[in-house]
């Protein structure tokens, strides 16, 4: 039986709390082109502005807030391909805990070069030959630290829950669009906004190329996509996790995908006209409104932009 209660709006409301003058209460931008393309009033949520340059940095620091004095001192391990890798070692640099990333040698190289100067030992692996799952669960097993995955987990669903809060706090919306990798953001986000606005729709949006979340939502079976050639490395999670699968189910309006040319031309045109660097996959909410996948008319829109942490030099191979 999936359980869809394991987190709940109670515990994204402890997870504000203990983010309260640690995480930027990241701005709402508005665009007037927007609004008159879309027909809609439309709030961006600008995670791009937060701390490590992602929303991860939220469920992060309330995940590793929250361990004992044990698990502390002997530290912790992930696995990303980045932005979770950021939150996770510059959490660890804050709360003086030892922080250890598994990450793979295709990540973008600005994302590693900031989670080494964040104080985290780096492990490299080539995802094409090795499990990423099987490789941390054995490496926390031997080293006997606290594995910390980056979204099946209670506290980190929680605290990306908190990024929709700030968001609805400031502005009411009809319909919130969020970008869906393993499901921790759109999960806690939904959650969040049910409890205020529980006729407010969730959409979760996903590449094409990357769609297994979408597949498991409209089939209600999970489903699973090995290695995606997607240029949005966030969402290149193999599947929603045991977690924020049932929660995705429960909370979730409904689920969408985008090309890859859609998520190229809205990232190049949140650069020109709202004069914000988004990295591909934070953008995949914006794509879905501005490709006209989702339509609103007359609503008021809510968009979480989920991260800003674009390697430039991949920008003229894109272009």
């Amino acid at each position: 039986m999936l359980q869809h209660n394991s987190v709940t709006i109670t515990d994204v409301e402890a997870a504000a709390g203990r983010l309260a003058g640690i995480a930027h209460r990241t701005p709402v931008l508005t665009s007037r082109t927007v609004n008159e393309r879309t027909h809609s009033q439309v709030f961006f949520k600008c995670e791009n502005f937060q701390r490590t340059g992602s929303f991860k940095f939220r469920g992060a620091y309330n995940a590793l807030s929250q361990l004992s004095e044990e698990q502390k001192q002997k530290g912790v391990l992930t696995f990303s391909s980045g932005n979770h890798a950021q939150a996770i070692a510059l959490a660890g640099q804050l709360l003086n805990i030892p922080t250890t990333i598994v990450m793979p040698d295709d990540a973008p190289s600005v994302k590693q070069v900031a989670t080494r100067e964040y104080g985290a030992e780096v492990i490299i692996y080539n995802r094409q030959q090795t499990n990423r799952e099987e490789l941390a669960q054995s490496l926390a097993s031997d080293r006997q630290v606290t594995l910390i995955p980056p979204y099946n987990h209670p506290h980190i669903v929680a605290g990306q829950g908190t990024a929709a809060k700030e968001l609805i706090d400031e502005v009411g919306v009809d319909l919130l669009l969020v970008c869906c990798g393993g499901g921790g953001l759109l999960s806690g986000s939904a959650i969040a906004t049910k409890a205020v606005l529980p006729n407010c729709r969730v959409i979760g949006v996903e590449p094409e190329r990357a769609d297994d979340a979408t597949r498991s939502f409209h089939t209600k079976t999970l489903q699973t996509v090995k290695n995606p050639d997607t240029i949005a490395d966030g969402a290149r999670t193999p599947s929603l996790g045991s977690i924020t699968f049932p929660l995705v189910l429960h909370y979730v309006d409904d689920m969408v995908t985008v090309s890859e040319e859609a998520i190229l031309r809205t990232m190049f045109f949140l650069w020109e006209r709202l004069k914000i660097v988004v990295e591909p996959t934070g953008v995949l909410a914006t794509a879905a409104l501005l490709e006209g996948v989702v339509k609103a008319p007359q609503a008021r829109i809510g968009v979480i932009v989920s991260g800003g942490n674009v390697d430039l030099k991949q920008v003229a191979h894109w272009w």
